[in-house]
């Protein structure tokens, strides 16, 4: 068994990411808009016969879709010498990252990893998630921001903080989520005996 990786947000604004994929590769493109939207500074790599270890210098990630082994090992020898995060899809043992699955709205992000053995299961969960996180949510939230900074503005002290926490849980309070799974009938019936 696998141990877990360790979730983690990063914050990329103004940071040079790569992106290794051929141009119509539907991860490649994802991957390279979801970095735009995180402020990256975005490269893309369509070919990677071409890719030089010089190319990746000054490069604080890298994701490569390519389900190339030869060329995963090469990033990941690239990534020990030169101290860039590197994501290599569906090969997580090449890498340090591993993508998760997100469900967004607004500035949240829900992140869900299966630590990359079963990435349907988190796919079926972002897409649970995401039908719930509707324009509603993203107006609570908004309102829970502006709420925080004025309760900030009110109570600025470090004394104050047992307050500042206090007025958000109360905020909160009453915001409810419920979650329910099914299994396939497979599963249900091999577990039933135990």
């Amino acid at each position: 068994m696998r141990k877990p990786f360790y979730p983690v947000s990063l914050n990329l604004e103004g940071r040079v990411c790569l992106v290794i994929g051929a141009s119509d590769d539907r991860e490649a493109i994802e991957k390279e808009a979801a970095l735009r939207e995180a402020g990256a500074d975005v490269r893309r790599v369509y070919d990677p016969a071409g890719l030089r270890e010089e190319d990746l210098r000054d490069v604080f990630f890298v994701i490569s879709t390519p389900q190339d082994e030869a060329l995963s090992a090469r990033l990941r020898a690239y990534a020990d010498r030169n101290r860039f995060l590197l994501c290599c899809i569906d090969q997580p043992r090449f890498g340090f990252v591993a993508m998760a699955a997100i469900a967004k709205a607004g500035l949240v992000r829900v992140a869900i990893s299966t630590t990359g053995v079963a990435p349907r299961v988190a796919k079926a969960l972002q897409r649970a998630l995401q039908s719930v996180l509707d324009a509603k949510f993203v107006r609570f939230v908004e309102i829970l921001a502006r709420r925080r900074d004025r309760v900030r503005a009110e109570h600025p002290a470090p004394e104050e903080s047992a307050v500042r926490r206090a007025a958000m849980i109360e905020a909160a309070r009453g915001f409810e989520v419920d979650v329910s799974l099914r299994y396939p009938e497979w599963f249900e019936e091999s577990d039933a005996g135990g």
